[in-house]
């Protein structure tokens, strides 16, 4: 089955009670047993829901995976995977993440004894040194959040296996549309479903898809027994979401060059920041692993003015000064002051996230609106 086709029909069957096309959402706590133990494969939706259990089968399905789970939020998703860990085992971790999982790895797992380093991982390579006997796994995000860097997952997956350790990859900003890790050699998927797998910007949830039974029964266990699960209403919005996924991701792609190309033929920009530029770093490896390019984009103003960022996103009207990304809306975000003001700002900036970079989650409207709102925003 082609990707397009697992959007609409992967892992699901039509409801058996009614023939219902669409998973009914099953909007129940509890389910009746004939004698103790004895019931129909639910008894607790904490447990297991039959519309949280059709949508983690469709996030098995698009990301070439056999196991999916899903979680209240990306975050729980990700706590869910260190939860694996034990104090004083180490974590890799890229040095340029979302602000959220940074602050999860420092500000509450390192006080339970689980060392973290933050490197650049541009250079794969460089990975390995950092690799030692309490090594237990390697966080990547590609591309990264904000400044869109490109990490060889496959050069990435060949030390993790080398080594005995597991890679998860946070595939939020490319989606199983662009790019599949699991088929590149990662252990985990992770996703913040709240942004393109949703669609919307109506719903937040987490999701982890694996290959490994054994791996996959850990999470699983993990799932029930901390219970940050999402509940069956959000579950049958996030598969309606994934219906649609890819020819939202085509628009998605489609203006993202557009916008791209605007930016970095404007006198008043300093850097775009977009893997599809071919001196952008590392974009061969991005040709190699992603089919397309997206629809994230970040940039600089001359300066490294914090005022006139704040100016730009504010003056903006299609584009809507939000958190979050991958809806259907233009979605504008001043990293340094939003998304990423939990890292400190020593640290933020050598990663490049300065006070004049403004990231763009393009939406799917018409192309000639959004160069034209960024036109009267940048002047």
């Amino acid at each position: 089955m082609k990707f397009n086709t697992k959007t609409i029909h992967g892992g699901q069957e039509h409801d058996p009670a009614y023939g219902s096309v669409m998973p009914p959402i099953y909007q129940t706590s509890t389910y009746a047993q004939s004698t103790p133990g004895g019931h129909k494969g639910y008894e607790y939706s904490r447990t297991h829901n039959p519309t949280r259990n059709a949508l983690e089968n469709s996030f098995a399905s698009i990301e070439n995976g056999k196991y999916g789970l899903a979680f209240g939020s990306g975050l729980a998703a990700i706590d869910a995977v260190i939860k694996l860990l034990q104090p004083g085992d180490e974590v890799i971790s890229t040095n340029d993440l979302y602000g959220g999982t940074y602050r999860l790895f420092t500000k509450i797992y390192e006080d339970f004894g689980i060392k973290f380093h933050f490197i650049g991982m541009e250079n794969a390579n460089k990975i390995e040194d950092y690799v030692n006997d309490n090594t237990k796994l390697i966080w990547v995000e590609t591309p990264t959040n904000p400044m869109m860097n490109v990490i060889d997952i496959v050069a990435t997956s060949k030390i993790s296996k080398k080594h005995n350790v597991l890679l998860a990859v946070d595939n939020t900003f490319a989606t199983p549309y662009l790019q599949r890790p699991l088929d590149l050699g990662a252990d985990i998927v992770m996703h913040s479903a709240t942004k393109y797998l949703g669609g919307h910007s109506d719903v937040v949830m987490g999701a982890l898809v694996v290959k490994d039974e054994k791996l996959a029964e850990k999470l699983y266990f993990i799932q029930n027994a901390s219970g940050a699960v999402c509940g069956p209403q959000d579950s049958f919005l996030v598969l309606r979401g994934i219906k649609t996924l890819h020819i939202r991701m085509q628009r998605h792609c489609e203006n993202g060059i557009a916008v791209a190309e605007y930016l970095n033929n404007h006198p008043k920009i300093e850097k775009v920041y977009w893997p599809g530029f071919e001196n952008h770093p590392n974009h061969n490896i991005a040709k190699s692993q992603m089919s397309d390019f997206g629809g994230m984009v970040s940039f600089t103003t001359k300066g490294n003015n914090f005022e006139e960022a704040i100016k730009i996103v504010e003056k903006l009207k299609v584009f809507t000064l939000a958190e979050s990304l991958g809806g259907v809306e233009s979605l504008a975000g001043h990293p340094a002051s939003m998304t990423h003001a939990s890292i400190p700002k020593e640290e933020r900036e050598k990663t490049g996230v300065v006070d004049s970079l403004i990231r763009l989650s393009v939406g799917i409207e018409d192309e000639e609106d959004l160069i034209n709102d960024l036109k009267q925003a940048i002047g």
